[in-house]
């Protein structure tokens, strides 16, 4: 994936001049030493320069580690440390910042080898609130070297999406469909986040596509296709009118990204585009998904958007989906009950036409736009990609602004079960824990729309720590909540 930003996080410890330097310029080599035996050292720089105890120090310490090419700051506090200046470290650093702390090591040598960094943290955290400066703090910030390693390499899936937001350009092709109010996409939340919106016209697209009729590079794109599709190719006639796409949308990239790194798009693909352009763009949008470049559906700009921070934390494919239909009770019957342990309403089928790449497929067939091809001939709804998604763990979680422009966020770790959908599109068996319940107080309650991303993997613990960084409310942020923990708006007597 060659639309993600690398990571590459610069350690600065910091010193309070009246303790020992050489606790923080110990406890640094340790907590280097540490990180490179267990995840290597690409991902990382130590700042020899100084160790942090005065302003001058943090000015020195900002230019070397902006000169070594890093994008995020770890502030290490090897002893108390020094509130003022450590806490302008991450001021003036243009990137995300995190603060960990250093452990006392051994009962032999609490005199004058005690650091009092547990101490120091408090006031850090004091120091940051009343400057406004964001920075993340892990749920227990203080370690040995071994444990801050761990910490620093949790910290990079969340230094990766605010890194990849601060560049990011969405391009849509609009307007959204009749209909889809759904939707919706205040403008005003991703410019406070940094990310910058190209809105185009579908008949803008319809234009470059059809410039790229007789295209040269068409042939070796379709060739790419069938060796993906394999056995599934089974229409092989509108491959090459696929390919044109492709190519119409990697040029578009190309030629209006501008002054930013990274793009995802949020794409048209009906009611009109079946009918001018010939196909439905669902097979295409899988592939730049497994590009690294996330295409959402019908214009979802906060969909596409969540792709992204996904795409980022997971460094993964993601796709996004209907939160769609209930599992039949003959199927929960059959084939869920006895083998797994979850309630009926615990499960739903997340579906959409055929938008999830190859590999996160169990099987997959090249078919047509079944709910189109009701109203309109077959020949033009052909382009979507139907299978089965691969069972195993996933995390179901969007980004959203509310019509008022407000941020919020849920996340809701559950897993694709390994159960036979009997239906069509790009689809699988969700079962989250406690789904009923934040079908309701959450889903409902907060307004959020049907579409919601898929990232393969249990990341709710990052994902969650980047909508904090990012300014999601704490409050605004929601989880699929257990039983003990009632939700505030369920009725204590249901």
């Amino acid at each position: 994936m060659n639309n993600l930003p690398q990571v590459k996080v610069g350690i600065v410890a910091v010193s309070r001049d009246c303790f020992p330097e050489s606790l923080s310029v110990d406890r640094r080599k340790a907590l280097v030493s540490a990180y490179t035996k267990k995840f290597g050292a690409d991902s990382i720089y130590e700042c020899p320069v100084c160790i942090v105890e005065s302003e001058i120090h943090m000015v020195q310490a900002l230019e070397d580690i902006k000169k070594a090419g890093c994008n995020a700051l770890c502030v290490y506090l090897g002893n108390f440390g020094p509130e003022i200046s450590e806490t302008l470290l991450a001021k003036h650093f243009d990137g995300p910042s995190m603060f960990i702390a250093a452990a006392e090591e051994t009962q032999n040598n609490l005199v004058g080898g005690r650091g009092d960094a547990y101490c120091g943290m408090l006031n850090a955290s004091y120091n940051l609130k009343l400057r406004n400066i964001k920075a993340y703090i892990p749920e227990y910030p203080v370690g040995t070297a071994e444990e801050c390693a761990d910490m620093i390499n949790e910290f990079l899936p969340i230094a990766r999406a605010i890194i990849g937001l601060s560049d990011l350009k969405i391009i849509s092709f609009g307007p959204r469909p009749l209909n889809f109010l759904a939707c919706n996409a205040p403008i005003k939340q991703l410019y406070n986040l940094g990310v910058e919106i190209e809105e185009n016209s579908e008949l803008d697209l319809f234009e470059a596509f059809k410039k790229h009729e007789g295209d040269e590079r068409i042939p070796a794109k379709v060739k790419e296709m069938e060796a993906e599709l394999g056995e599934g190719n089974l229409k092989p006639e509108v491959l090459p009118k696929l390919a044109q796409y492709e190519l119409t949308l990697l040029d578009w990239i190309d030629a209006h990204k501008g002054y930013r790194k990274y793009v995802a798009i949020a794409g048209k693909c009906w009611p009109a585009f079946q009918t001018q352009f010939g196909f439905v763009p669902c097979y295409v949008n899988s592939r730049l998904t497994g590009m690294g470049i996330p295409v959402s559906c019908e214009v979802d700009i906060y969909g596409c958007l969540s792709e992204f921070i996904g795409t980022c934390v997971s460094q993964d494919a993601v796709t996004l989906l209907d939160i769609n239909n209930t599992v039949p009770a003959d199927m929960y019957q059959e084939s869920i009950k006895s083998k797994f342990d979850y309630t009926h309403n615990d499960t739903f089928m997340g579906f959409h036409c055929g938008n999830t790449n190859t590999k996160k497929l169990s099987f997959c067939n090249m078919k047509y736009q079944m709910i189109m091809a009701r109203t309109l001939p077959e020949e033009v709804t052909q382009g979507t990609l139907e299978g089965d998604i691969i069972p195993g763990d996933i995390t179901f979680y969007r980004l959203q602004s509310t019509a008022d422009c407000k941020l919020r966020a849920y996340i809701a770790q559950g897993e694709v079960l390994p159960v036979a959908t009997k239906s069509f599109g790009s689809i699988g068996v969700f079962a989250i824990p406690e789904m009923q319940r934040f079908y309701r107080h959450v889903l409902i309650e907060k307004n959020y729309p049907h579409h919601g991303a898929v990232a393969f993997g249990h990341f709710g613990k990052a994902l969650y720590e980047v909508f904090k960084y990012i300014g999601v409310p704490v409050e605004d942020l929601n989880y699929n909540q257990p039983k003990t923990l009632p939700y505030p708006t369920e009725n204590p007597f249901a």
